[in-house]
């Protein structure tokens, strides 16, 4: 157990995009950031890719998993064996299967493993506990969003909207005091983030992205597919609320019989149109809304939400955070948090019945 003294805490985080491992350090007590040091990437190859992809929707023991598994793991000790300085490290894995009200959730990797490789205590398996307890066990970043906008030093409130395979939005209220207090977190996952578009772009051109948004921006979004989306039963559903990859994957066949650019445009304006349906669950308006994660890269959705809301929506650079780390940094704070004991999630972020801690410490020799 950790003493609530600031420690070096590196997160790592592989996401729903598929595209690689983001580390970064941070100096945290796991209540407060104190300073942000080394970030890496690592990005999967397309063999490594594929590896991870055919185990999604699938898990422990079926086929591919143990594969998939070894990649994360081997990928993940390769960066973070390169950022020296850490004390601990908090380990996200590569989730393949969400679903908390059924089987449960499944991250692959094994934190043991880590350890071993790096000589250092490894916090992993963050949402188990959350959804043994009723919870959703996502999103887990709200508590570190609640540090930041602390951080901030203002008593208004603020919000942080993660864009990668899944979009997942915070409201924080940072006059609360405690992310876990009455009233000071909301947050819940939107819908799709980046996976459609990105799905689409590697099908129809082999691309691993829509680089800037460009083809989105150059095509018409059809408004009746984006009705039809917004009419699922998704919507009608009250946070806290989790999602998965997989529970989108219809939108492809809804936008077949357009155009590159058309299919595009309206893949974005679905991404937006359900972060702007998810605005209206907040108790408050917030002061500002960030974007974090590759969909803030992509001004075709970054225009759209600005269209639909009347909030000023940044990118997270504009309030000096690194729009890439955020979550790797999540899981570094998280860490600490688990090895001092304190909780990670609480019945506003993730349904859990009461305030709990998530994760399990991995330790070097075991």
């Amino acid at each position: 157990m950790l003493g609530a003294e600031p420690v070096w805490a590196l997160g790592a985080m592989s996401g729903t995009s598929l595209d690689g491992v983001d580390a970064a350090l941070i100096l945290t007590d796991g209540e407060r950031v104190f300073r942000r040091g080394a970030t890496g990437y690592r990005p999967y190859s397309t063999a490594e890719r594929a590896v991870i992809a055919a185990a999604l929707g699938r898990w422990p023991g079926e086929p591919g998993v143990a594969e998939a598994a070894e990649v994360v793991e081997a990928a993940h000790a390769e960066l973070i064996a390169g950022i020296p300085g850490a004390a601990l490290v908090g380990f996200h894995g590569q989730t393949l299967a969400h679903d908390p009200r059924g089987r449960g959730t499944h991250q692959a990797g094994d934190g043991a493993v880590l350890a071993a490789a790096l000589g250092l205590p490894v916090v992993w398996d963050f949402r188990s506990s959350d959804v043994a307890l009723g919870g959703e066990g996502a999103p887990l970043a709200p508590f570190y969003h609640f540090a930041l906008a602390a951080g901030f030093g203002g008593d208004v409130p603020m919000a942080f909207l993660n864009l990668g395979g899944v979009g997942n939005l915070t409201w924080a209220d940072p006059s609360r005091g405690r992310p876990e207090a009455e009233g000071a977190l909301v947050a819940f996952d939107t819908g799709p983030g980046n996976a459609p578009l990105d799905e689409l772009l590697r099908a129809r051109r082999g691309l691993a992205h829509d680089a800037g948004g460009a083809l989105a921006r150059a095509g018409v979004p059809d408004e009746a597919v984006v009705a039809d989306f917004l009419a699922a039963p998704w919507f009608a559903r009250k946070p806290p609320k989790s999602a998965d990859r997989a529970d989108f994957a219809g939108l492809l066949d809804a936008v077949a019989h357009l155009s590159d650019a058309d299919a595009a445009a309206t893949l974005a304006l679905c991404t937006a149109a359900a972060v702007a349906e998810g605005l209206r669950h907040f108790p408050a308006p917030p002061g500002r809304l960030l974007v974090s994660g590759g969909g803030r890269k992509n001004r075709a959705v970054m225009d759209m939400l600005a269209g639909l809301t009347d909030l000023p929506v940044e990118p997270a650079e504009a309030a000096g955070l690194d729009g890439d780390m955020l979550e790797a940094e999540a899981f570094g704070f998280l860490a600490v948090r688990v090895a001092r004991g304190l909780p990670t999630s609480c019945p506003s972020t993730t349904g859990v019945r009461a305030a709990v801690g998530g994760g399990r410490i991995s330790r070097p020799g075991g």
